[in-house]
């Protein structure tokens, strides 16, 4: 795994979440240990750039980032 910074962290997130979730789970390591590396409590995800823009679809995100040990909030 490279030494990626919080920002391409996320957009890896953000394309990975845009083709069907593919490697998710190696893409959510690489946040977990970007924000390690930065000292970032919480990784901010933009609202209008999730393949599912809603409620439902947040909490979802939310609930499966958390299973894997990373704080996810949203851009007001």
């Amino acid at each position: 795994m490279s030494d990626l910074t919080l920002n391409e962290a996320i957009d890896n997130i953000y394309t990975s979440l845009r083709e069907n979730n593919a490697d998710i789970d190696v893409h959510i390591a690489a946040l977990k240990a970007a924000m390690a590396k930065e000292g970032a409590k919480e990784a901010v995800f933009d609202p209008a750039k999730l393949a599912q823009n809603n409620r439902q679809g947040r909490k979802t995100m939310q609930s499966y980032f958390k299973k894997r040990g990373v704080a996810v909030g949203f851009k007001a």
